[in-house]
């Protein structure tokens, strides 16, 4: 999770502590709002805190989410 609140924190020049809320409450929703496999996914690829495996992990859940919405 380390990695995407940095990308957040470089791209938005926001706080470190502000891009780490902003990242737990977007995971929090999309939780929420997805299936649990594939909520699932998200916590295996965001747990993984980004070391190797997690670009697998982040292109399944993104292939998932493809899948669900047609594309």
């Amino acid at each position: 999770m380390n990695e995407l609140i940095n990308q957040v924190v470089q791209r938005t020049g926001i706080p470190e502590d502000k891009a780490r809320m902003a990242v737990e409450t977007v995971l929090g929703f999309l939780k929420t709002k997805l299936p649990a496999p594939i909520a699932g996914q998200i916590d295996n690829v965001v747990g993984s805190g980004g070391g190797e495996g997690s670009a697998g992990g982040l292109s399944d859940v993104a292939g998932a989410l493809g899948g669900m919405l047609g594309k």
